[in-house]
C-alpha cells in the first residue's frame, strides 16, 4: 500500500498522529462490511425489534403484538437481522424464537441507546 500524499492547508502536520491512524486503519472490506452493518441498524422498526429483544426472547407473534406490526412484516425484517448475524433464532416445536445473536450485539444497541440519552441531557 503506498503512503498517501500528507498535503493540508494548515500550518503544521502531526506526523505521528498521521502514521498511528493509518497504521490502526481497518481494511477496506472492514469497512464495508462495518458500513453495512450500520446501514442495517439505521432501519427504525429493527431498532425497535432489537428494543423488545435486548432483554426478552420472543417469537414472531409475540413481536408483532409488541410493536403492532403484521407477523408478515416482523419475519422480513428478522430475516434481514438475522443474516446479518445480529438475531438468532431457535426452534421449540413449531414456535421459533429470536433473541440477540451474541453480547457484542447487545452491547452495541445499549451504547447508542446511552449515547443519544447522553445528548439529550446536554440540550
Amino acid at each position: 500500500m503506498t503512503e498517501p500524499k500528507l498535503a493540508c492547508d494548515c500550518d503544521a502536520i502531526h506526523q505521528d498522529a498521521v502514521a498511528r491512524a493509518l497504521k490502526n486503519r481497518p481494511e477496506s472490506g472492514e469497512l464495508d462490511r462495518l458500513s453495512s452493518l450500520f446501514k442495517i441498524l439505521g432501519d427504525r422498526t429493527r431498532i425497535a425489534i432489537l428494543q423488545t429483544l435486548d432483554q426478552n426472547e420472543m417469537c414472531v407473534c409475540d413481536l408483532a403484538n409488541v410493536l403492532d406490526m403484521t407477523k408478515s412484516s416482523i419475519s422480513h425484517q428478522l430475516a434481514v437481522l438475522r443474516d446479518a448475524h445480529i438475531i438468532k433464532s431457535r426452534r421449540a416445536g413449531k414456535e421459533v424464537y429470536y433473541s440477540m445473536e451474541d453480547d457484542h450485539v447487545t452491547k452495541l444497541y445499549e451504547l447508542g441507546l446511552v449515547h443519544i440519552k447522553h445528548l439529550e441531557n446536554q440540550e
